[in-house]
């Protein structure tokens, strides 16, 4: 709290001169478009009904969205585009996941197993709502500098739709780039901040083990699979623990493991599904070789045989520091300087990390917990929901921050 307080002589004035507050009519459609695209999930490279629903909203405020070269996403520049003058962009990812949706609410998915269980629609909404303040301060000659809005398909799909809304040439003009993330450990009404890395490097893992198999009667006459899988399973992380230093936390952790059909055959293939994580770049790097090694070590010690398919995620956030403080300056100017926490790197993945590596920029996570709820939620989970006032508080952020980005620059 005093690392806190110690910050609060940022922008004195701004809560009271900066502009573009939301009006409770368009507040109120807000909440409305975040729960048509809530009953509407669309998975990574199909979202054609989402990529529609914004085109048409943009187009009605005046706007000239421009839909990706993919099919999905679409871009909308807001302002006079002055090349002396590289861009704010400001990123949404808009698609769901392929899970079900387990909450008993009005605006339940109404697609079998699909859901927005990580507050894409949340974050989608919020760069719309950013977009239409903006508009209309451009309208009245009050917008210092152009923005772009990017509203970017497949996230949830290694390595990331960013990749390839970046070959579209989204950031061509573009000096700098924000974003937020939904947390639901924070409440709504607040954002985390953190400079430098704020999540992790996220690769995927197929590893297939083979073997003669036989009779449950003899294991000591051909490979035992299933054995040989759960010490895969269970031994490769132990032993990446000694090969590599604590504090890259590199991590493989297993979503899935198959093996056999029948209580007395032991099998001849078996498969293990994971992911692998670490918090550095230098990390990052050296983790296929790494992996592979551990494997086929576990693997050759029970006679199977191993293939191993590692497919590149993506590399970990790593937020600018001058970006993450126009953040700070943006949430205060709105909310004052409690509003603002620090957070901490997670695990967890995030393709924003690709614009990264072209352009500064930084990501906020955004407090979507009701205050006051104790239950647990958590990200990718069927009962994932937020606090909608959540919304209002991300177009605060983003459009303050466009508002100050030019006095930072």
């Amino acid at each position: 709290m005093n690392q806190l307080k110690s910050r609060e002589t940022g922008p004195p004035e701004a809560s009271a001169t900066l502009p573009g507050t939301l009006s409770d009519p368009l507040r109120g459609e807000l909440i409305a478009f975040r729960r048509d695209l809530h009953m509407h999930p669309e998975l990574g490279n199909q979202e054609f009904r989402t990529t529609a629903a914004l085109k048409e909203r943009l187009e009605a405020a005046g706007l000239t969205p421009k839909v990706l070269a993919t099919g999905t996403g679409l871009i909308c520049d807001i302002g006079t585009w002055d090349p002396d003058r590289p861009m704010l962009a400001i990123r949404a990812d808009i698609d769901a996941l392929p899970i079900p949706d387990t909450k008993s609410v009005a605006y339940r998915s109404t697609v079998p197993d699909r859901a927005h269980a990580c507050g894409h629609d949340v974050h989608t909404t919020a760069v719309l709502g950013a977009g239409l303040v903006l508009a209309e301060l451009d309208r009245q000659g009050r917008l210092p500098a152009p923005v772009r809005l990017i509203f970017q398909p497949a996230e949830e799909v290694l390595p990331g739709g960013a990749a390839d809304t970046i070959e579209c040439g989204v950031l061509d003009g573009v000096g700098r780039i924000i974003a937020v993330h939904c947390d639901p450990r924070v409440d709504a009404g607040r954002i985390g901040l953190r400079a430098g890395p704020i999540t992790s490097a996220c690769d995927r893992l197929e590893v297939t083990l083979d073997g003669p198999g036989g009779h449950t009667a003899r294991p000591h006459l051909t490979t035992d699979l299933v054995t040989a899988a759960a010490r895969v399973a269970v031994d490769v992380p132990a032993v990446l623990a000694r090969r590599v230093d604590a504090r890259s936390g590199l991590s493989v952790t297993w979503g899935r493991i198959e093996a056999g059909h029948a209580c007395n055959v032991i099998p001849q293939h078996a498969e293990l599904s994971g992911t692998v994580r670490c918090l550095d770049l230098p990390s990052w790097r050296d983790a296929p070789d790494l992996v592979h090694a551990a494997i086929d070590e576990i693997a050759t010690l029970h006679r199977a045989k191993s293939t191993v398919d590692y497919v590149r995620g993506v590399p970990p956030v790593v937020n600018d520091p001058v970006v993450t403080e126009l953040l700070r300056d943006a949430m205060t100017a709105r909310r004052g300087v409690y509003a603002v926490e620090d957070t901490e790197q997670s695990l967890g993945g995030e393709d924003f990390s690709w614009y990264l590596e072209h352009v500064p920029g930084a990501m906020a996570r955004l407090g979507v917990r009701v205050p006051g709820d104790t239950r647990v939620r958590d990200l990718h989970a069927g009962d994932f929901d937020v606090d909608e006032r959540a919304i209002t508080v991300g177009v605060e952020l983003f459009t303050a921050a466009a508002l100050l980005d030019s006095q930072k620059r």
